[in-house]
């Protein structure tokens, strides 16, 4: 009972020393309140007043989204012209080749849209090369000279202006697929491919494990970012998908896939999606596009329609139908398999797509 009694006096005598600082605390606490409360507004004033101006920004935005043309695009005669080129980037047999070569023509005022594939193989003259290198060839001479080179070679095939161009490479592609949870694609015929290269393996032996035996069914499927790639990579294709132009058309099959699931409200509404995509195509994109022209490029998503887009393959005909382009002998090319204009002359071929953009009716071969 006593240490009881002597340790209830302890705890008194303190309680009364602690009542004589008991304002000086409350005026610590209060300041040290204060003092995080300053802080805290000098984190949060900048970022609001941002929001604010961005969000007093935002209906001009949206407005000149909707407004009738993109007017700060690049353009010739009411229309602007981009090349797409996609290449097998690290890990893949020729780096910066250009497997994908696509011109797109489109019309500022409605939308209209040419998409035309080129062959890999086509022969520039004033390159004495192949059209998939000139993109090489330019990066060799200088940095950005891909895009300057490859632009200037299409141009010279097609005699039309190209006033944007964008290089994508496939792992882009792959992971961008994988991110909208795949897609899917229409194949147009079913077919096998015994040869497809697979990624370090060029020089085993036997020869066999070079490659893998790829199988794909005619009809819609899902597709995720590696077999999708497979599909439109595959080159050595039994029947009449191993050429070069069934190639590029299942090129065009992926890029309009990849569009309806960007364009889709899965994606359009997710905006960490959105933030992802942005940043895998940054990482994995050349282009010459500025930054303040990546609007007028908005808008022109926002007014497509399905019916606005048309798609092209330049070819070397089918059995029964000849085409624009023939492979003469090699010698002539420095060793080469080539594709030239079947005349000779590209003026028949560039005659054909000015009538393609204009939407005249094109005599047919």
């Amino acid at each position: 009972m006593l240490g009881r009694s002597r340790q209830s006096l302890f705890f008194s005598k303190v309680k009364r020393r602690l009542a004589k600082y008991l304002p000086l605390v409350r005026v610590g606490v209060v300041i040290l309140l204060l003092a995080v409360f300053a802080f805290g507004l000098y984190l949060l004033i900048p970022p609001t007043f941002r929001l604010i101006r961005n969000l007093a920004r935002g209906p001009a935005l949206v407005f000149s989204l909707f407004s009738r043309t993109p007017g700060n695009l690049a353009s010739t005669d009411g229309r602007t012209n981009i090349l797409l080129l996609g290449a097998g980037g690290a890990g893949h047999e020729g780096v910066d080749l250009t497997d994908t070569v696509i011109f797109i023509s489109t019309d500022l005022a409605t939308a209209d849209t040419l998409m035309l594939s080129l062959p890999r193989d086509i022969w520039v003259p004033s390159m004495r090369a192949k059209i998939n290198s000139a993109y090489h060839y330019g990066q060799e001479r200088r940095s950005g000279g891909g895009l300057i080179l490859a632009k200037a070679a299409v141009s010279e095939i097609l005699d039309q202006p190209v006033h944007y161009a964008i290089l994508v490479d496939f792992d882009g592609f792959k992971q961008a697929i994988d991110l909208l949870g795949g897609v899917e694609i229409d194949v147009e015929h079913t077919f096998d491919d015994y040869k497809y290269p697979i990624p370090g393996m060029e020089e085993a032996e036997p020869e066999e494990l070079r490659y893998e035996h790829l199988h794909f069914n005619a009809g819609q499927q899902q597709m995720d970012g590696v077999r999708a790639l497979k599909y439109v990579r595959s080159r050595y294709a039994e029947g009449e998908e191993g050429t070069d132009f069934a190639r590029s058309r299942r090129q065009q099959r992926l890029l309009l896939a990849i569009k309806n699931k960007i364009l889709s409200t899965q994606t359009l509404l997710n905006p960490k999606k959105i933030a992802e995509l942005v940043n895998i195509f940054g990482k994995s994109i050349d282009t010459d596009i500025g930054q303040n022209e990546y609007g007028g490029f908005i808008k022109l998503a926002l007014r497509y329609k399905e019916e606005n887009l048309r798609t092209e393959v330049l070819d070397g005909g089918v059995e029964g139908r000849e085409g624009y382009l023939i492979n003469p002998p090699p010698y002539r090319y420095d060793g080469q398999w080539v594709l030239i204009p079947r005349t000779g002359k590209w003026s028949e071929i560039q005659d054909h797509v000015s009538c393609l953009i204009e939407r005249r009716e094109c005599q047919s071969l």
